[in-house]
């Protein structure tokens, strides 16, 4: 019988305590070191989850609900390049304020996904996309124009948390520097 108190989400949500302070955190998570801090035995957790690969769905699947919470709040009646610029801010400020988090939002889907996990990736993608629309794009470089500014700020943040901006000039200012550059091109895509 489960112990009292556990429970499927009650797990993934100590598996999120666990991974959501250190960017190797979703790849270092273990069902014993869950099972650790929630109190019981590692085959114990098995009555919550089946797998490694399935706590790991459910870390993703908070992980991508909560950033897409962040964008949202952050774009929620802007417009355009004001909209970029406050998407971009979330994204960063989500993964310095829970870098397990934002690391596990990249989640290897190949490794077990869940119709779930798929739908909120989705709806992150389509919110990168509303904002996008602001730029009047075509339908046809939607995708490109996504793809484009989520592995631009992507990159960004990582090589920001990673400690690969070692000058002494302001990051910040590097950051508009590439919302400047990635505003233009997207104008340039618009008829």
């Amino acid at each position: 019988m489960p112990r009292a108190g556990l429970s499927r989400s009650a797990v993934v949500a100590l598996a999120v305590e666990l991974a959501q302070g250190s960017w190797n955190g979703p790849s270092e998570l273990s069902l014993s070191a869950v099972a650790a801090r929630a109190g019981v035995s590692t085959p114990s957790l098995y009555k919550h989850v089946a797998s490694l690969a399935e706590l790991r769905a459910g870390v993703a699947l908070v992980a991508v609900r909560e950033l897409t919470g962040a964008c949202t709040a952050a774009t929620v009646g802007r417009s355009g390049e004001d909209a970029l610029r406050a998407l971009a801010g979330a994204v960063r400020g989500f993964a310095r304020d829970r870098p397990g988090l934002y690391a596990a939002v990249q989640f290897d889907a190949a490794a077990g996904t869940t119709p779930e996990l798929a739908e909120a990736a989705a709806a992150l993608v389509a919110l990168f996309s509303a904002v996008l629309r602001g730029f009047g794009l075509p339908e046809e470089r939607s995708v490109d124009a996504v793809r484009a500014v989520r592995s631009a700020v992507h990159g960004f943040v990582v090589l920001e948390a990673q400690g690969g901006f070692q000058l002494p000039d302001d990051v910040g200012r590097s950051l508009d520097t590439l919302l400047d550059v990635l505003a233009a091109g997207l104008r340039s895509l618009a008829p």
